[in-house]
């Protein structure tokens, strides 16, 4: 107890509680001591604790808990002793921050024990008010109405919920207790300031910085009173005068930054101010989301950096998801920049999680999205869920309406723009929509009157175009309900109903009033479809004659009328008979004719329509052109048609002529120069291309653009003129693909009954990438055809339907469309195998591969699915049987370069050397132009040169490759890949392909090359410019974590404080979100890549000291997915290591060693395992253990074919026998093993590392010998050729050593100027210390 005093004294709290500790334990291991006399003394170890608990260490701490919780279990329950006892526990655990959970199941358990005792209330309430919880606060003013807490924390959050009066209230009746209550006065004065009484809260400020003199809490409210009163000046002063006594405060830097954002003029002009203060506020509190925010602001409105304003968005609304602005901003920013993916899952993320009436801004910004890619039916339930947070919102009502029209819903669109209209009556938008959709409701006088009440106001052109629609209409129908003698007006009418012929027939709907078409009810309007729009102008033209049956006009308007009818009805009724109206037409035309011969219009339209199908009188025709042209002689219409009619006769000649002329009277009309490609197509000229070319850019005439159309999907689908003249020029050059694209997509909206066209149209969007697009077209295509009794059609659209469908990965549809075909072409069966092979239906496949094989013709055919099938063989594990196969293609006569590289590939999978030799063999005597890709052909002989152990071939391959095919950037890749692998020491070449970037810093890596060599060109600058240019690339930011690390290594190495720290959570996340896009593609590779970053993670906290986060990191994954080996020996190793480097470290137990190996072990395929345990051996001296770890993984390495790890191996085995050799303790075996293992590394390739093993062996055994010097020579003056620097460091020691021995000064000045010349101060400071004098 003395000793105890002592300590106390000296206010060495540890020793007092190790001490007082030793005392119990003492006491404890006395024979019949009392429980009463071990509680008194764990109570007095309380005492002489808890008064000093926040100035101690986390050890102490952990006594003094320990302490209470004896007490507490050998104290009588309940009783008052146990009630004070817990109190004062309680008491002294919400003085530590850290020990949260634990204050709360104290609490718990003692309420549950007193359930009327207040204190335990109490407490929690004081850590909820912190950290802003409200969970206890009712049940605390409950049990004690006058408790402060409770009026505390009831008020601040009726603050949150904006009850400010109410808040005002409870806080109030906090202080009356508690005067001295800065929380209390802190929050009063804030709900005061959002209830604009400013008196009232500088009277709040000023009595809390009367009783804190100087406070932050009383000074920050102070400045934000002067904030509310616009009295910025004074605000500054508060603000700065709160840091100058809490510096690291970074609420209050964000309080200057908004200060100073929110200032006058000048301050608006230049907001570099503010911008620094929120850098420092970021800085200080990284989880104040509003500082993100207001940074976000900066950089969207003044450095106009949209990408980090919407970083910083994104990270306000991850730390607060309240945060309406930043989460909107978020997605703005997002569509923008095209990101509609991240935009949509934020408002996915909001929606799935908001209640009734909340989150409007997310409702309605993912509403518009869907308005806008015509999902009309999500947007109104999303723009409806946003009206219910806010029903007087008159731009969401707009928005709604929007939707509506968009559906053709035109009431419930009324009334969504009447209710925008009534909340702003200025909306001129709202309107006109109620105006417009009146319109087209065939209301319109109510439609006219509103189209006025918007021109009172502004002249709006849209208003003014349709109150002209209106008034037309209204004075058309007043003008034949007073003047229907009038025969103008039929006219007119009769004419608006035969323009319908120019839309295609499903376009063509017209709201007619019943009246005039005949139809009940009479005063209310009918949709008419085409066929009963051009029958009603007939009726009209019918009607004009009876007024005028003189007017020859009139008549040829009927013939025409009835000539539009016919070829209406030929297209959607081919059986019915459209004789009797072309007949009508040939009587009306001719009537017109008698009554005006000299009109050039009538016979041009006599001729037009005697060459309709069903009449085809060419000689009349001809008759009627050749009268036309003597009429008008500057008649191009007449011209083309008769240039039309002598190519139908086949007289080319007279048709060119013809054509000729209509172009040299109208250049621009384009029907003649259609006529003109049609002729150069039937005399097959080069220019007929051209000429169809030209028509689409002189006007949109649907012949014109499928000829186009047909000439370049023909051109595209002869893969034999690639090269020629014509296709570079009207294919390439002239853009022949994106043209013919455009103008077919314009021809298919206007006409969309033509099957032919959407075929075309699905093979340019196929050839142009667009997917969708053409899954679409084949899909319309489909449609027309099933209607139709072209079956072979039928068929073929089928067929390139099913595989647009397999190329947008749509698999399981491809595989619905495929089987309706009829299964008997080689394509529908080998299109319905790999589909049935993509969704994993493997015997499907199998037998539809089988079938295909029986249809196949030629030998290739044959080959192709042979292979096809070995694949799938491969996959379900037969691999005999895919041999089998794979031999079959080679036996063929024409083999495909495709199985033999399969049957290559399947012997390097399975180190069968023999058959991938001669299977390569085989395949190179193809050549080039039959063998396939120049990549593939190297990457197989690189891979049967490695699995033969030529590890230096696999080099010169790829180089040799490469010379071959310098231009050729998937060879550069390959080798970038292969040199750190199997040459690290020549991957200081920098190789430059569209991966090169990180290709070389990852060479870059393997040559050890770090910032500290070159602060230009290191590998670290180099992948961080490649996760620039890709930051969706997962294997970017692996690379940029493992740079990280080794400039970490090379600053301890060099006795530098390392510079990058604590990133190793921040790139493993990183890693993990990237990833994800690689599942789909590559799930091995994924989880491949996954498992590198989790061991990398766990690496740099190693060697940063934080064992802790690196046992918790290990422990949650295992946690997640428990059966995970590597997982589990990473956790073993940090757990090993922090021993290793504790006081225990030095004799580490043999049950803990066999648990090692045991962990080890489970990794079978971990070279680096056993090299691990091997250290682990080596520092407990076991030298043989360490030897035989060594040899594991050796043996592992050759299995594996691991060529860097059967180096490794081999050279950690030498180093480990050379190490007893330094020392002379070494045994005849030691030395031997050295030689063996360095030679078996120089027979691999060279190795400066195994040259100095040997030269520092050679030491050992004789120092002062010549063979020492000239080993070590050989490796310190051959440094300079590219070796390490490192090594030629340590060779120079020991050959300075041995110079020394020897006092061979000539040769010691030599070697000084060498280390000098490559600046090794070591070996000059080595130097200085030998000869002192010199």
């Amino acid at each position: 107890k003395k000793l105890v005093e002592v300590y106390q004294s000296e206010k060495n709290y540890l020793q007092v509680a190790r001490v007082w500790r030793r005392l119990i334990q003492v006491r404890e291991a006395e024979e019949g001591v009392e429980n009463s006399e071990l509680l008194e003394l764990w109570k007095e170890m309380t005492r002489l604790l808890q008064d000093t608990v926040e100035d101690q260490d986390n050890e102490t701490q952990q006594h003094l808990i320990s302490a209470f919780e004896r007490a507490l279990q050998l104290i009588d329950v309940p009783s008052e002793a146990h009630r004070s006892l817990s109190q004062d526990y309680i008491k002294c655990l919400s003085k530590l921050p850290h020990e949260v959970a634990k204050l709360k199941e104290v609490c718990d358990a003692t309420l549950s024990r007193y359930p009327t005792h207040s204190y335990p209330l109490e407490a929690l309430s004081e850590h909820y008010i912190r950290t802003g919880q409200f969970s206890c606060f009712s049940r605390l003013s409950e049990l004690d109405p006058n408790n402060s807490h409770a009026h505390f924390g009831l008020g601040i959050k009726a603050c949150q919920d904006k009850k400010y009066e109410d808040a005002i209230k409870s806080i109030s009746l906090g202080l009356k207790r508690m005067r001295s209550s800065i929380i209390g006065w802190y929050n009063l004065a804030l709900a005061q300031l959002k209830m604009h009484k400013y008196s009232d809260s500088a009277t709040a400020s000023t009595e809390l910085l009367s009783s804190h003199p100087g406070s932050v809490e009383g000074l920050t409210l102070k400045g934000l009173v002067h904030v509310a009163k616009e009295q910025h000046k004074q605000a500054e002063e508060s603000f700065l005068e709160a840091l100058s006594g809490s510096p690291d405060n970074g609420e209050l830097f964000f309080l200057m930054g908004r200060l100073f954002w929110n200032m006058g003029e000048e301050m608006r002009r230049d907001r570099s101010k503010a911008h620094t203060h929120l850098l420092k506020a970021a800085k200080l509190d990284p989880y104040l989301g509003s500082v993100f925010r207001f940074l976000g602001h900066y950089y969207r409105e003044v450095a106009k950096d949209q990408g980090r304003a919407r970083g910083c968005y994104k990270r306000a609304f991850e730390l607060d998801s309240s945060d309406a602005e930043s989460g909107a901003a978020t997605v703005d920013l997002s569509m923008e920049q095209g990101d509609m993916d991240s935009a949509l899952t934020v408002l996915q993320s909001v929606t799935e999680r908001a209640t009734p009436g909340s989150a409007k801004w997310a409702w309605m910004r993912r509403g518009l999205y869907h308005l806008k890619i015509g999902q009309h039916q999500q947007a109104i339930a999303d723009l409806q869920a946003a009206l219910r947070a806010d029903p007087q919102d008159w731009v969401c009502w707009e928005c709604l309406g929007e939707a509506y029209l968009n559906r053709r819903s035109f009431t419930a669109a009324l009334k969504a723009f009447d209710k925008a209209h009534t909340l702003q009556p200025t909306s001129i938008y709202s309107l006109y929509q109620t105006a417009a959709i009146k319109q087209i409701l065939g209301r319109f006088k109510e439609a006219a009157a509103e189209y006025r009440q918007i021109l009172e106001q502004e002249d709006y052109v849209p208003a003014l175009k349709g109150l002209g629609e209106c008034l037309e209409y209204l004075c058309f129908i007043l003008a034949l309900k007073q003047r229907p003698d009038l025969s103008c007006l039929w006219k007119l009418l009769g004419d608006a109903c035969t323009t319908s012929r120019t839309v295609s027939p499903n376009r063509a709907k017209v709201l007619v009033p019943g009246a005039l078409c005949g139809m009940d009810p009479l005063d209310q309007g009918h949709t008419l479809d085409q066929r009963q729009l051009l029958t009603l102008g007939e009726r009209c033209f019918g009607r004009a004659l009876k007024l005028m049956p003189e007017a020859p006009s009139l008549w040829c308007d009927l013939g025409l009328n009835y000539y539009h009818q016919s070829r209406l009805l030929s297209c959607l009724n081919p059986e019915e008979d459209q004789q009797p109206l072309l007949e009508k037409a040939i009587q009306c035309v001719k009537k017109a004719i008698m009554l005006d011969s000299a009109n050039h219009t009538y016979w041009n339209a006599l001729g037009v329509v005697s060459m309709a199908k069903g009449i085809e009188n060419f000689a009349l025709a001809q008759h009627c052109f050749i009268k036309s042209v003597k009429a008008e002689s500057n008649n191009v219409v007449a011209w083309t048609n008769l240039g039309a009619l002598y190519l139908k006769k086949g007289n080319i000649e007279l048709s060119h002529e013809a054509f000729k002329i209509a172009q040299s009277l109208e250049p621009l009309y384009v029907n003649c120069w259609i006529g003109q490609a049609l002729i150069a197509e039937s005399v097959g000229s080069y220019d007929t291309m051209d000429l169809f070319r030209h028509t689409t850019e002189l006007s949109t005439h649907t012949e014109g653009v499928k000829g186009y159309a047909y000439w370049v999907c023909s051109t595209l689908l002869d893969r034999s003129n690639r090269d020629s003249e014509i296709y570079l020029y009207n294919i390439v050059q002239m853009n022949a693909v994106s043209a013919a694209q455009v103008a077919l997509s314009k021809y298919t909206e206007r006409v969309q009954t033509d099957p032919d066209a959407f075929i075309m149209l699905g093979y340019l969007n196929t050839h142009l990438q667009l997917r969708k697009q053409a899954t679409e077209a084949y899909r319309r295509a489909v449609e027309l055809l099933q209607a139709s009794p072209h079956t072979d059609k039928l068929s073929f659209a089928l067929r390139v339907y099913g595989r647009a469908l397999s190329d947008d990965g749509r698999w399981e549809e491809a595989v619905r469309i495929y089987s309706s075909t009829p299964l008997e072409e080689l394509h529908d069966l080998i299109g319905l195998a790999l589909a049935y092979f993509r969704i994993g239906r493997m015997p499907e496949s199998v037998q539809a591969y089988e079938k295909a094989l029986a249809v196949a013709s030629s030998e290739k055919e044959k080959a192709c699915i042979l292979t096809a099938l070995a694949l799938i063989q491969h996959r379900l594990g037969n691999i005999d049987h895919a041999k089998t196969l794979l031999f079959k293609c080679s036996m063929l006569k024409e083999p495909v370069s495709e199985s033999l590289q399969c049957l290559c590939s399947l012997g390097l999978v399975h180190g069968e050397v023999t058959l991938a030799s001669a299977t390569l063999t085989e395949l190179l005597k193809l050549g080039e132009h039959v063998g396939g890709a120049v990549e593939e052909r190297c990457l197989l002989t690189c891979t049967l040169l490695a699995l033969q152990g030529n590890y230096s071939g696999v080099h010169r391959e790829a180089a040799r490759a490469i010379h071959r095919n310098p231009g050729n950037p998937s060879l550069w890749a390959l080798l970038s890949r292969l040199v750190p692998q199997y040459c690290p020491n020549k991957a200081k070449v920098s190789i430059l392909t569209s991966r090169a970037l990180l290709y070389s810093g990852v060479n870059q890596l393997a040559s050890g090359r770090h910032s500290g060599e070159d602060r230009r060109h290191n590998a670290l600058k180099t992948i961080q410019r490649a996760v620039l240019l890709c930051p969706d690339d997962p294997a970017g930011w692996a690379g940029l974590m493992a740079a990280c690390h080794t400039e970490n290594t090379a600053c301890l190495l060099q006795g530098s404080a390392p510079r990058r720290e604590d990133l190793e959570r921040a790139h493993m996340t990183l890693v993990s979100e990237k990833v994800k896009g690689l599942q789909a593609e590559d799930g091995l590779l994924a989880q491949a890549l996954e498992g590198w970053v989790l061991q990398q993670a766990v690496t740099g906290l190693k060697q940063s000291g934080q064992y802790d986060q690196a046992e918790t990191l290990c422990s949650q994954v295992l946690s997640v997915s428990p059966e995970q080996p590597v997982v589990f020996l990473m956790l073993r190793q940090v757990q090993c290591e922090r021993l290793l480097l504790s006081d225990a470290g030095n004799c580490v137990p043999p049950a803990v060693l066999d648990q090692l190996s045991a962990a080890v072990m489970a990794n079978h395929t971990s070279v680096s395992a056993w090299h691990w345990l091997a250290e682990v051996y080596h520092s407990q001296g076991l030298l043989a253990q360490a030897s035989v770890a060594y040899r594991q993984s050796l043996q592992l390495a050759s299995q594996l074919g691991d060529h860097i790890g059967k180096m490794s191996s081999l050279l950690q085995l030498a180093l480990l026998a050379l190490m007893p050799c330094l020392v002379n303790s070494g045994h005849i075996l030691w030395k031997d093993l050295v030689l063996e293992a360095s030679n078996e590394v120089l027979k691999m390739g060279s190795s400066p590392v195994a040259l100095l093993f040997q030269a520092l062996l050679q030491f050992s055994i004789k120092m002062g010998a010549r063979e020492t010097r000239r080993l070590l020579e050989k490796i310190v003056y051959a440094s300079a050729s590219g070796g390490s620097e490192t090594i030629a460091s340590v060779a120079r020691w020991y050959l300075l050593r041995h110079l020394h021995a020897k006092d061979d000064l000539e040769l010691i000045d030599t070697l000084l100027v060498n280390a000098t010349a490559e600046g090794d101060s070591r070996l000059v400071d080595f130097h200085r210390r030998l000869y002192p004098s010199s």
